[in-house]
């Protein structure tokens, strides 16, 4: 009976060593010499300092800034660790809400949301990505008609002309991927930083 067992432990031992280690920090090698940019999380650096990733959405509130997505991320409670409180774009919890379209909750929050942003901009539409979260939570880009709507709000509060700021969102859209995949977006993140830099020129 041990002669039938030994290969069978020898071979789940060796698999285990390959596929659980030697085989991922190969990946990872190949990855981190092939792009080192990406492998590292994709991190954006001003003036010697790490103030996000490119991958991730930040939490913008201020009226001067391009708003990204809800989130619907949580955290542990701090006073109480059985509980959760809101915490956007927490990587350490992706997820959604998992509210269902007829909870008064997630009605109540959208139509919230909705009000609020028809009387920053009542000419247009509100698109859909403006007050819905992403099933990760943290979806750094929107679609380039939700930066397109903010762009009054913007434009007002940063003293600048509305055609200069619709420029801005279309040279920061970035287009399908191999012209086929996916929807054009914009990075939040990097639309607030290209912002920054015209307002400071």
């Amino acid at each position: 009976m041990l002669r039938e067992i030994r290969p069978a432990i020898v071979i789940l031992v060796a698999l285990t060593l390959i596929t659980g280690l030697v085989y991922p920090l190969a990946m990872t090698g190949i990855a981190e010499a092939i792009f080192p940019y990406q492998a590292q999380g994709s991190m954006i650096e001003r003036n010697g300092t790490i103030i996000g990733s490119a991958l991730i959405g930040q939490q913008f509130t201020a009226d001067k800034y391009f708003h990204g997505r809800p989130s619907a991320t949580t955290a542990a409670d701090p006073n109480d660790s059985t509980k959760t409180v809101p915490a956007p774009y927490n990587a350490a919890n992706s997820g959604g809400s998992n509210l269902g379209p007829s909870n008064k909750a997630l009605i109540d929050r959208v139509q919230g949301d909705i009000d609020t942003l028809k009387k920053e901009n009542s000419s247009a539409p509100v698109p859909a990505d403006l007050v819905t979260t992403s099933a990760s939570g943290l979806d750094p880009h929107i679609s380039p008609e939700a930066a397109l709507f903010q762009v009054p709000r913007i434009a007002k509060a940063r003293n600048l002309p509305e055609d200069r700021v619709r420029q801005l969102v279309a040279d920061q859209t970035e287009g399908r991927l191999f012209g086929l995949l996916g929807e054009p977006r914009v990075n939040v993140l990097l639309l607030n930083l290209a912002l920054d830099q015209l307002a400071a020129g």
